[in-house]
């Protein structure tokens, strides 16, 4: 068997299994054993009662001392018992876990490893993992991998079958060049594979983990310098010269640009009138005012006479930023003659757009993905305006450049990189950064705290609410059962209306909702119909909400700088005092010192440059590190070494062979091509 096999011809997995995986993605058996474990679970000693934690990941030896008791409440069953040592006792407490009542009988005897909490004298856990102690015995000190998994797939069934296809794999392809594979030390593919999935030490792991990223940023860097053309050494068709509007509506704003803002622009203006080819990106902080840049850099390219696309990772932004755009038309008389183009048009309202915007009637086309469709047809397109870009892959930028020939490229990034970092990851692009706020925001207000403080928040944002402010209180799971010491969305909202009055109006988000139910209650909630969202990260990138004024983050200790500095980032956008509540469940030293960086500081710039020199090899895997780029296992700041050292060796390699034309570059060329027609749908 290899790559391309279909997980149907694992002996086990049916047709009605196969669906279960479909939810994960994974449909062959590359798909399977490239599905890496999010973390790994190490299991200690098991402790005497006495000596477990007030909170935390602990295990424990423990004879159960009566009957378990089960109760139906709400349609959930809930199983209670008691067991311990001459040391203590424990409240154990499962849920949906009926079945367990004729496994645990009095005086048996088991390890307990979970989350533990002691409150008013009272040591409890839930949901543990049950282990006869011969079982726990030889998981001593083993990494046992954690994986993303959905409702009907466990864990257990996940590991089983990724070790079926391991097995299975006959051919595993070398796609690295043997130079490299020599130069680093690398394992074969196939021993990397297997020992990021049964990793015999931490070692191991790390070397496994160390070649997966590497090879990672190399096909990423690759693809950039594959598709990319020398676009400033050519003279552009699409040359521009200053014109008034710019300066007209700069002088009309409300407000005066900061001086970062004024640079980029200069930067900007500069390479559109240079006659060469605009290609750049404009990295600015959240909140920084990047979007009046873009639409300045828009106004230039339709007062000259040609189009321009102005395209969003979501529809909800697309509507924000048409919307935007529709306002200062009518406050300043800007010559543009906007569409919007999403996916939710009816199909006479995407042909009548498409119509005028082949016939050149609309000179600025605001969008979704729906902009990248082959029958979106441009009169002459100059400039393309790419917010949120990490969002779209590098083929998808490229094709809707190429719908108006030497077009000129502006991307833009909240997302705060290093600028060595950033130069790599944006391939040629030259960069403009805005790291400074508009002078008229209040600095967020944050604070970073236990589990113990739960209560507190929620009473502070029911006071924020009967103010007339709105709250995102964010998860990282969707539903239980994924990561299930984690807070998801779905059990979090149903009893958070348990802890808040019924006159507060609490909804969820999440990524797996239909694209239509997202937008309905993004919409709701910008509206303010909505008073306390529970979502995802889903709102990273989402709709400026001027009146949301709290954002709670539970297990903030698992997020990645990043990405928290960019959930903050959804607070603090109006006049409105602003605040950030980050939960802290592991209360190590570790976490605390990573959280107070965000708690002291609201500069992404500077969080990001932190973030670099405080992670390390023990922050090896774990959910949403980076909050940027769509890499499996790599991290831009944990391996930014390698990053640089896949730069310089794809460098070197398209300066011996630009083609990928040796035969010796032949498996290289086609994982390449095959990684471009899986993530783009058809060979770039």
């Amino acid at each position: 068997m290899d790559f391309s096999c279909k997980i149907t011809e694992l002996k086990g997995i049916g047709e009605k299994n196969a669906l279960l995986f479909q939810k994960l993605n994974i449909e062959t058996l590359g798909d399977l054993v490239h599905h890496f474990p999010k973390d790994f679970e190490t299991y200690g000693d098991a402790l005497k009662v006495e000596s477990l934690p007030d909170s935390g990941r602990a295990a424990f030896l423990g004879r159960i001392t009566k009957e378990p008791s089960l109760l139906h409440r709400n349609g959930k069953s809930i199983l209670s018992l008691q067991a311990g040592d001459e040391t203590g006792s424990v409240k154990i407490t499962y849920f949906n876990m009926p079945y367990l009542k004729k496994t645990l009988k009095p005086g048996s005897i088991y390890v307990f490893s979970g989350n533990v909490h002691k409150k008013n004298g009272i040591c409890s856990m839930e949901q543990p993992k049950l282990f006869k102690p011969e079982a726990y015995e030889a998981l001593l000190d083993s990494l046992q991998p954690v994986y993303a998994k959905t409702k009907g797939l466990s864990n257990d069934t996940l590991k089983k079958y990724i070790k079926k296809a391991l097995e299975a794999l006959e051919e595993v392809p070398e796609y690295l060049p043997k130079e490299l594979l020599d130069k680093y030390g690398f394992s074969s593919y196939m021993d990397t594979l297997s020992a990021i999935h049964n990793p015999e030490s931490r070692e191991a792991m790390t070397e496994a983990r160390k070649r997966l990223a590497y090879e990672e940023f190399f096909f990423f860097i690759l693809s950039i310098k594959y598709l990319k053309e020398d676009l400033q050494a050519k003279e552009n068709s699409h040359a521009m010269i200053p014109t008034a509007h710019t300066g007209r509506l700069m002088e009309a704003l409300p407000y005066r640009l900061t001086d970062s803002q004024k640079k980029a622009w200069k930067e900007i203006e500069g390479d559109l009138c240079s006659g060469g080819t605009l290609n750049r990106l404009l990295q600015g902080d959240v909140g920084s005012g990047k979007t009046i840049l873009a639409l300045l850099s828009l106004l230039l390219c339709v007062s000259n006479g040609y189009q321009g696309a102005f395209m969003a990772p979501t529809e909800v932004l697309a509507v924000q930023h048409f919307e935007t755009v529709s306002r200062m038309i009518a406050e300043y008389g800007l010559p543009f003659e906007p569409v919007l183009l999403v996916g939710s048009l009816t199909a006479k309202g995407k042909r009548e757009a498409k119509e005028k915007i082949r016939d050149g009637s609309y000179n600025l086309v605001i969008g979704t993905h729906a902009l990248l469709e082959d029958n979106v047809e441009f009169k002459n397109l100059a400039l393309v305006v790419t917010d949120e870009q990490h969002r779209f892959g590098v083929a998808q930028r490229e094709k809707l450049t190429r719908k108006g020939g030497d077009v000129h490229t502006l991307v833009m990034s909240a997302t705060p990189i290093p600028r060595s970092l950033a130069i790599i990851l944006y391939g040629e692009l030259a960069v403009s950064t805005v790291p400074e706020l508009p002078k008229n925001r209040l600095p967020i207000k944050n604070c970073v705290v236990g589990t113990d403080f739960r209560k507190k928040a929620y009473e502070f944002i029911e006071e924020k609410v009967k103010e007339g402010r709105q709250a995102y209180i964010i998860c990282p799971m969707v539903e239980s059962g994924v990561m299930d010491e984690l807070e998801n969305v779905m059990d979090y909202a149903k009893n958070l209306k348990k802890e808040l009055p019924d006159t507060i109006q609490i909804e969820y988000l999440h990524g797996k909702m239909t694209p239509a139910k997202k937008n309905q209650v993004m919409e709701e909630f910008a509206k303010g119909n909505i008073q306390v969202l529970v979502s995802t990260t889903v709102i990273e990138v989402g709709i400026n909400v001027p009146n949301a004024a709290v954002m709670m983050v539970e297990n903030a200790d698992r997020f990645g700088l990043a990405t928290l500095h960019q959930l903050r980032g959804r607070v603090g956008r109006g006049t409105h005092q602003s605040y950030c509540i980050f939960i802290d469940t592991k209360e190590n030293e570790h976490s605390k010192e990573r959280l107070d960086i965000l708690n002291h500081s609201n500069d992404g710039f500077f969080i990001a440059n932190e973030d670099l020199k405080l992670r390390g090899p023990g922050d090896l895997l774990g959910i949403l590190q980076s909050g940027s780029f769509s890499f499996r296992i790599a991290d831009i700041y944990t391996d930014s070494n390698m990053l640089t050292n896949a730069s310089e060796d794809v460098n070197k390699l398209l300066k011996e062979d630009r083609t990928l034309s040796k035969e010796s570059h032949a498996l290289l060329k086609n994982r390449l091509l095959m990684q471009m027609e899986k993530e783009h749908g058809k060979t770039i």
